[in-house]
């Protein structure tokens, strides 16, 4: 007789149940609180674009400024952790260990955080903003 841990489960049983997809209005709560933690921690020139209908990555794209590495870093971490307390899930972080450009991931908002000069190398506002829909200030 076979264990009970051995059996070959049916395919109903390994399915995965979709994620609940947030509604706009969770997402838009979300980033109200994102960019007022940017803002209490003295983020620079704090943009958000809207990428509704433009990507299928995210719906919000937020892009904001540390005054050097170490502010980039500290804007990252504190933001991470306020996801964690908000959401209840920690979002996918890549280029902390530089800190000149750091990317958080949160699914349905993205979150782009640089240096000055690496902002200005990479221009992502241009890139993404049109002129219909040009990248906003936020408004909390």
């Amino acid at each position: 007789m076979k264990p009970e841990w051995s059996k070959a489960l049916s395919a109903s049983q390994t399915e995965s149940k979709p994620a609940r997809a947030a509604s706009i209005e969770d997402i838009r709560a979300l980033s109200g609180t994102l960019i007022k933690s940017l803002e209490d921690d003295k983020a620079e020139d704090l943009t958000v674009i809207d990428l509704t209908g433009k990507s299928s990555l995210a719906d919000l794209m937020i892009i904001a400024s540390g005054r050097s590495a170490r502010h980039v870093s500290a804007l990252a971490d504190h933001l991470a952790r306020t996801v964690k307390d908000t959401a209840g899930r920690s979002p996918k972080i890549e280029g902390l260990p530089n800190a000149d450009w750091v990317l958080i991931d949160l699914g349905d908002i993205i979150v782009h955080l640089f240096r000055p000069e690496v902002r200005a190398f990479y221009n992502l506002e241009k890139i993404w903003a049109d002129d219909q829909t040009a990248p906003s200030r936020p408004t909390v």
